[in-house]
């Protein structure tokens, strides 16, 4: 296995897992990798944003629905 599909996997891994803290220290350590090429690089880091900002998205949204289920009819239940 080469080390650009070692480091897919983790990324794979981490996203699958989705930890934000996780996938947070994978994008820094991708930032020393001097195996990969920029390019490389670049490609599995931006996997890991878009994952972190998905998760941010997504979590949000479940905080909304939670507060208006809450707040249904204008009083808390």
């Amino acid at each position: 296995m080469s080390h650009l599909e070692e480091v897919v996997a983790r990324v794979d891994a981490v996203i699958k897992e989705s930890v934000i803290a996780n996938m947070n220290e994978l994008l820094v350590a991708l930032s020393d990798d001097a195996e990969l090429s920029r390019e490389d690089r670049y490609a599995q880091q931006q996997r890991l944003r878009n994952a972190i900002a998905h998760h941010g998205r997504h979590h949000k949204e479940d905080l909304e629905a939670r507060h208006e289920r809450l707040t249904k009819d204008g009083t808390i239940l």
